[in-house]
């Protein structure tokens, strides 16, 4: 296994958190995945995430795709990680998720029991993603024994609770670098459904790549004409993004080592520079929490529901 193993705490007191990006959710064209991490290279985030997570459908990236990209971020000094797909449907999902857990080169993400099982089974380390669901200091426990070197908090775990977590898990002597979901939409749901073929009244199988019109999902509406969630194919995301570059320093205190922020396909750029400023602890003033065009949310952190923008209450 290469050097691109994260590290156990942040790797510097200047820098008190460190940055990560997680894999693009939509489905972009090749060219648009070159662009992105052309710039993304260059821009102040410490861990890079890479591969498909969502539908086996999106076939326009390759593993070795992906192994290219990596290596050329790792020689622009980035950590990077490859992450599994999250639902497994199939024998042929099995076998695309073995050559990624064999891959030889980087780190994987596990984001099911099958990664899971198949990394540990071999010896080799991993990340433990948020839809492994891990909420007690024992489940840590056991998946350190299985290999693991750091684990992503669920998305809808409240910063109370994940700070009882951490202080817990570490009295039991289980001191894994701990990520949280800090920007993007959140990740709320997969299906072996996939809801954007079925607006456009297509089956799954023959769904002509659709989602691949929608570089930012497609937004669900209430009857309300609210906006309530955004389909991404299988995966059902929030329709706001959370953003949680205020509470950067307080996660810091907690514990927490990485902040992570999910790629948009616009403004990307803007928002990790302003995640950058945040956790050297220059924030806006007054802070309008609107870096790109989209409402924000932050519910789940503050123990509320996760739709909710509590910055909006208190101001």
């Amino acid at each position: 296994m290469s050097s691109t193993i994260l590290p156990l705490q942040p790797t510097s007191s200047t820098d008190p958190l460190q940055l990560s990006l997680g894999p693009v959710l939509f489905y972009w064209t090749r060219e648009r995945y070159a662009d992105f991490y052309r710039e993304a290279a260059d821009w102040p985030v410490e861990i890079i995430t890479l591969g498909e997570t969502v539908c086996s459908r999106r076939r326009d990236m390759k593993l070795d795709d992906w192994l290219g990209i990596g290596r050329e971020l790792t020689q622009a000094g980035k950590q990077v990680v490859l992450a599994s797909q999250t639902l497994i449907e199939s024998e042929a999902d099995l076998r695309d998720l073995r050559k990624l857990c064999d891959n030889g080169n980087f780190i994987v993400e596990a984001n099911d029991q099958s990664a899971l099982q198949r990394l540990s089974s071999a010896g080799l380390p991993f990340i433990a993603g948020a839809a492994l669901n891990l909420y007690n200091p024992a489940t840590l426990g056991v998946m350190a024994r299985a290999g693991m070197r750091s684990w992503q908090a669920p998305v809808e775990m409240s910063k109370k609770d994940l700070a009882r977590l951490i202080n817990d898990s570490q009295q039991a002597g289980v001191s894994h670098p701990c990520e949280v979901f800090a920007y993007g939409h959140l990740p709320l749901a997969w299906s072996s459904r996939c809801f954007t073929a079925r607006r456009h009244q297509t089956p799954k199988d023959r769904c002509k790549f659709v989602c691949q019109k929608y570089p930012e999902g497609l937004v669900l509406r209430s009857q309300e004409s609210r906006d309530v969630f955004t389909l991404n194919g299988i995966q059902t995301l929030s329709s706001a993004c959370q953003d949680l570059r205020h509470e950067l320093t307080a996660m810091a205190d907690m514990g927490v080592s990485v902040a992570r922020l999910s790629p948009r396909a616009e403004g990307m750029a803007e928002v990790v520079n302003a995640f950058d400023q945040a956790r050297h602890g220059r924030l806006p003033a007054p802070d309008p929490l609107a870096l790109v065009e989209a409402d924000i949310c932050d519910g789940y952190w503050y123990g509320r529901p996760g739709m909710d923008n509590t910055r909006t209450m208190i101001d």
